[in-house]
Protein backbone atom coordinates (compact mmCIF):
# COMPACT_ATOMS: atom_id res chain seq x y z
CA UNK A 1 0.00 0.00 0.00
CA UNK A 2 1.28 3.45 -0.84
CA UNK A 3 0.58 5.88 1.79
CA UNK A 4 0.64 9.73 0.75
CA UNK A 5 0.34 12.18 3.72
CA UNK A 6 -1.06 16.33 3.35
CA UNK A 7 -1.29 18.83 5.71
CA UNK A 8 -3.44 21.93 5.83
CA UNK A 9 -2.38 24.86 8.24
CA UNK A 10 0.36 23.31 10.52
CA UNK A 11 3.45 21.02 9.86
CA UNK A 12 3.61 17.44 10.30
CA UNK A 13 6.09 16.26 12.85
CA UNK A 14 7.85 12.66 12.43
CA UNK A 15 5.55 11.41 15.50
CA UNK A 16 2.44 12.32 13.81
CA UNK A 17 3.99 10.96 10.23
CA UNK A 18 4.82 7.73 12.29
CA UNK A 19 1.58 7.63 14.24
CA UNK A 20 -0.60 8.35 10.95
CA UNK A 21 1.62 5.40 8.58
CA UNK A 22 0.88 2.82 11.49
CA UNK A 23 -2.86 3.46 11.90
CA UNK A 24 -3.21 3.44 8.27
CA UNK A 25 -0.66 0.33 7.25
CA UNK A 26 -2.98 -1.58 9.62
CA UNK A 27 -5.90 -1.24 7.24
CA UNK A 28 -3.98 -3.73 4.50
CA UNK A 29 -4.70 -6.33 6.07
CA UNK A 30 -8.34 -5.86 4.86
CA UNK A 31 -7.86 -4.50 1.48
CA UNK A 32 -5.81 -8.14 0.51
CA UNK A 33 -1.96 -6.85 1.01
CA UNK A 34 -2.34 -5.43 -2.79
CA UNK A 35 0.80 -3.85 -3.59
CA UNK A 36 -0.95 -1.03 -6.17
CA UNK A 37 -3.27 0.42 -3.67
CA UNK A 38 -3.01 4.10 -2.85
CA UNK A 39 -4.26 5.80 -0.08
CA UNK A 40 -4.08 9.95 0.37
CA UNK A 41 -4.22 11.22 3.59
CA UNK A 42 -4.94 14.26 4.70
CA UNK A 43 -5.00 16.50 7.82
CA UNK A 44 -5.16 19.91 9.07
CA UNK A 45 -6.62 22.65 10.75
CA UNK A 46 -10.18 23.39 9.65
CA UNK A 47 -10.00 27.36 10.61
CA UNK A 48 -7.70 29.71 12.71
CA UNK A 49 -10.23 31.85 14.28
CA UNK A 50 -11.97 29.44 16.91
CA UNK A 51 -11.99 30.88 20.38
CA UNK A 52 -11.88 27.42 22.03
CA UNK A 53 -9.39 25.53 20.52
CA UNK A 54 -8.17 23.95 16.99
CA UNK A 55 -10.73 21.58 15.53
CA UNK A 56 -8.71 19.51 13.31
CA UNK A 57 -9.88 17.08 10.16
CA UNK A 58 -8.66 13.84 9.30
CA UNK A 59 -9.75 12.32 5.66
CA UNK A 60 -8.39 9.08 3.79
CA UNK A 61 -9.42 8.41 0.38
CA UNK A 62 -8.45 4.90 -0.30
CA UNK A 63 -8.26 3.79 -4.03
CA UNK A 64 -8.06 0.51 -5.51
CA UNK A 65 -8.07 -0.44 -9.30
CA UNK A 66 -10.75 -2.36 -10.73
CA UNK A 67 -12.73 -1.01 -7.24
CA UNK A 68 -15.00 1.61 -6.05
CA UNK A 69 -13.00 4.56 -3.84
CA UNK A 70 -13.50 4.43 0.25
CA UNK A 71 -13.62 7.75 1.39
CA UNK A 72 -13.75 8.35 5.61
CA UNK A 73 -13.38 11.84 7.32
CA UNK A 74 -13.64 13.40 10.76
CA UNK A 75 -13.43 16.53 12.53
CA UNK A 76 -12.62 16.34 16.43
CA UNK A 77 -10.89 18.82 18.82
CA UNK A 78 -7.84 16.32 19.03
CA UNK A 79 -5.47 15.46 15.98
CA UNK A 80 -4.56 12.08 16.85
CA UNK A 81 -8.55 11.36 17.58
CA UNK A 82 -9.39 12.12 14.62
CA UNK A 83 -6.96 9.91 13.14
CA UNK A 84 -8.83 7.12 14.93
CA UNK A 85 -11.78 7.68 14.18
CA UNK A 86 -11.13 7.89 10.47
CA UNK A 87 -9.36 4.97 10.49
CA UNK A 88 -12.15 3.20 12.43
CA UNK A 89 -14.52 4.43 9.51
CA UNK A 90 -12.02 3.34 6.73
CA UNK A 91 -12.37 -0.57 8.12
CA UNK A 92 -16.18 -0.28 8.32
CA UNK A 93 -16.70 0.48 4.75
CA UNK A 94 -13.96 -1.64 3.65
CA UNK A 95 -15.30 -4.61 5.29
CA UNK A 96 -19.13 -3.61 4.27
CA UNK A 97 -17.87 -3.28 0.80
CA UNK A 98 -16.56 -6.79 0.85
CA UNK A 99 -19.21 -8.51 2.72
CA UNK A 100 -22.06 -6.95 0.30
CA UNK A 101 -19.71 -7.99 -2.70
CA UNK A 102 -19.38 -12.07 -1.23
CA UNK A 103 -23.30 -11.66 -0.78
CA UNK A 104 -23.84 -10.32 -4.34
CA UNK A 105 -21.54 -13.83 -5.61
CA UNK A 106 -23.38 -15.78 -3.55
CA UNK A 107 -26.80 -14.45 -4.68
CA UNK A 108 -25.62 -15.05 -8.45
CA UNK A 109 -24.33 -18.74 -7.78
CA UNK A 110 -27.16 -19.28 -5.78
CA UNK A 111 -29.59 -18.57 -9.49
CA UNK A 112 -27.37 -20.52 -11.32
CA UNK A 113 -27.86 -23.77 -9.07
CA UNK A 114 -31.75 -23.32 -8.85
CA UNK A 115 -31.48 -22.67 -12.92
CA UNK A 116 -29.90 -26.01 -13.35
CA UNK A 117 -31.93 -27.50 -10.91
CA UNK A 118 -35.15 -27.19 -13.11
CA UNK A 119 -33.09 -28.07 -16.36
CA UNK A 120 -31.80 -31.02 -14.93
CA UNK A 121 -35.48 -32.04 -13.07
CA UNK A 122 -37.67 -31.53 -17.10
CA UNK A 123 -34.91 -34.17 -18.24
CA UNK A 124 -35.96 -36.71 -16.06
CA UNK A 125 -39.54 -36.39 -16.42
Amino acid sequence: MNIKIRSKNFEITPAIDEYISKKISSLEKFLGNKENVLCEVEIGRTTMHHKSGDIFRAEINIIEPDSVQIFAAAEEPDLYTAIDIVRDEAEREIISRKSKRTALFRRGALKVKNLLKNINFRRRS
